[in-house]
């Protein structure tokens, strides 16, 4: 019997909020697509869109009705997963907090596993 891994992923309520708002402004309907792709200084580069529905074999998370997909292949990369948004006066952004990142490069959206 092999084990099933559990789906997890943590978005803060400043990230929610900040997922909201760009939303509102951009006039989106669905939910924030979030991934991994080949590529980046590191190796694997963090990707963000907004997509109008979910795939058939996506994870699906609800976040305060903020929907956010995950393809099974990145869920690989982003279990445990915690997406925040950060300000402060040099910059403002959302930042990933990866459990499975082993390296992650200066600009925060390159890493290893």
């Amino acid at each position: 019997m092999s084990a099933v891994l559990e789906a997890n992923l943590t978005v803060t309520p400043k990230a929610v909020a900040r997922i909201r708002e760009q939303f509102r402004k951009q006039g989106v309907v669905g939910g924030l697509r979030l991934g991994v792709l080949g590529g980046g200084c590191s190796g694997l580069s963090y990707q963000f869109k907004f997509d109008p529905r979910p795939r058939p074999t996506d994870h699906v998370f609800d976040f305060d009705d903020v929907k956010v997909f995950v393809d099974p292949k990145s869920m690989l990369y982003l279990n445990g997963m915690t997406l925040d948004y950060k300000e402060s006066l040099l910059q403002s952004g959302f930042a990933f907090e990866n459990p499975n990142a082993q390296k992650a490069c200066g600009c925060g959206t390159s890493f290893t596993a």
